[in-house]
């Protein structure tokens, strides 16, 4: 995608061949900066930190810290110090372990000598298949907004909900939630997303925002309570948001808020859709309300918000009274039942197990 309209990825490795970078997202929207990742631990760091953040773009920046790691030490020890390392990063979204697991199986049978070069090749090739996959959602999502266009009055807007930021800052590029929503954009479709500033964190205020307008879609930043007035108002067509675990009976686990968006969506007629690539999904699981794990992330991402001063620097506040505690559940986990229909990089499926097997037969 498009940053003052150069394309970029989030992650790439150096020309020199020794490191990555990565594009620090704790600094946007205020400052683009990136980051030099050289070891283990400093992919470990960016992943916790959330420098980089949404569950393809954290499987991608572990397949890297892979590399880095075995470049170090590439015995038997040493890999599997590697995976466990970064396996605790983020225990809920699922591409992490996919992506770590599928290194380990790739490398484990070589000889030490060849593994980090073999770690290295198939980091490149799963940030290509991120971007594949990513191009595939937008495919299959695109005749959702091209359907609700055409059933407008002529030039009347689709007006999209997005909640988090399931952009191409999630992922390695395109994005999954907006890959349709870029999609339609291009090719002239009319529309205008409302967008969740998504408290704690405000990734929505801060990088769904800087993306669209990056790309120049027209966007309005909401509260994260506004969403239900608009849906009743009638001025919401469709919600899509990201997925950081979907089960295989098609539960979403996705950035908290995103269950209350799904019922203000049942209530109001609204069709409520997930971007769900393939690595997204954990076939192991099927209940997701007891069976995903459920990240709680430090109380200071609810206690303190940063933002731009009138004199342009960049500052930290405190929100809450002294004293008084804040609980921060990451993420929280929407019913099959009420998701109208998961995008998948081989179709729109219904969200359930019958319905995820009709695109991926073999799980």
């Amino acid at each position: 995608m498009n940053v003052s309209g150069r394309p970029t990825r989030t992650i790439w490795p150096t020309a020199d061949g020794t490191a990555v970078e990565i594009i620090d997202q704790t600094r946007l929207p205020h400052a683009f900066i990136t980051v030099r990742l050289a070891s283990l631990a400093a992919a470990a760091h960016a992943i916790q930190a959330m420098l980089v953040r949404g569950a393809p773009l954290i499987g991608a920046t572990a397949a890297w810290g892979m590399w880095l790691a075995l470049r170090t030490d590439a015995s038997d020890a040493g890999l599997a110090h590697a995976h466990a390392t970064l396996l605790v990063t983020r225990p809920t979204a699922v591409n992490l372990r996919w992506a770590l697991d599928r290194v380990r199986a790739h490398v484990a049978p070589l000889a030490p000598p060849a593994r980090a070069a073999a770690a290295r090749a198939l980091a490149v090739v799963l940030c290509d298949e991120d971007v594949a996959l990513n191009r595939g959602i937008a495919a299959a999502g695109l005749p959702l907004i091209r359907a609700l266009a055409a059933r407008k009055p002529a030039g009347a807007r689709v007006n999209l909900l997005t909640h988090c930021n399931a952009g191409w800052l999630c992922a390695v590029d395109v994005g999954t939630a907006t890959a349709p929503i870029y999609a339609a954009h291009d090719a002239g479709i009319p529309i205008h997303v409302w967008v969740d500033e998504t408290r704690p964190r405000n990734q929505g205020a801060s990088l769904t925002a800087w993306e669209l307008l990056n790309h120049g879609v027209p966007h309005t930043v909401i509260a994260d309570n506004a969403g239900g007035h608009l849906m009743q108002h009638g001025e919401v067509d469709l919600v899509i948001v990201g997925t950081d675990r979907t089960t295989s009976t098609g539960d979403v686990c996705n950035k908290i808020g995103t269950y209350l968006k799904a019922l203000a969506a049942h209530d109001n007629g609204v069709p409520f859709y997930v971007a769900a690539p393939s690595p997204s999904i954990d076939w192991t699981l099927r209940d997701g309300l007891r069976e995903i794990p459920i990240e709680e992330r430090t109380a200071r991402e609810v206690s303190h918000l940063t933002g731009r001063l009138p004199d342009g620097s960049v500052a930290t506040i405190a929100l809450l009274p002294e004293g008084s505690p804040a609980a921060n559940p990451a993420f929280d986990v929407t019913p099959a039942r009420l998701v109208t229909g998961l995008i998948t990089e081989r179709g729109v499926c219904p969200a359930s197990a019958a319905g995820l097997r009709t695109v991926f037969p073999a799980g």
